[in-house]
């Protein structure tokens, strides 16, 4: 009888994060590789989506990343809605839109606060 081995070995797989904050005027882009590199932190006018493409450019020069590396972003649902979706999954990036009120919260903690910022101003 002959044994049979199998090696399973993956080689991590390498990606740019991109976060957004967007603003009514201002879109704020965090980009990471995920191992413990600095982010890079970038302003851009918001909706400027030219702009957008040449920062994930950029980001991906400044860690050193091929240019066909893949990317995932990230934003809190709002007042940008869906066209930025459609937007980015259209170029290949994939995408994952935040509900914000389905994120855990502590709820002692949010408590604390609420009580803290009334007896602040009561004095």
């Amino acid at each position: 009888m002959t044994a049979t081995h199998t090696i399973h070995a993956t080689a991590p797989v390498v990606r740019l994060h991109l976060a957004f904050e967007l603003g009514w005027t201002e879109w704020k882009l965090t980009f990471s590789t995920g191992h413990g590199q600095a982010p890079r932190l970038r302003n851009i006018a918001a909706r400027d989506v030219a702009a957008l493409q040449a920062e994930i450019a950029k980001a991906k020069l400044r860690f050193g990343l091929p240019a066909d590396t893949a990317v995932v972003s990230c934003y809190e649902a709002g007042r940008d809605g869906f066209w930025l979706h459609r937007y980015l999954t259209a170029r290949g990036i994939g995408n994952l839109i935040v509900d914000s009120s389905s994120i855990e919260v502590n709820g002692r903690k949010r408590r604390a606060s609420k009580t803290k910022s009334k007896t602040k101003g009561s004095g």
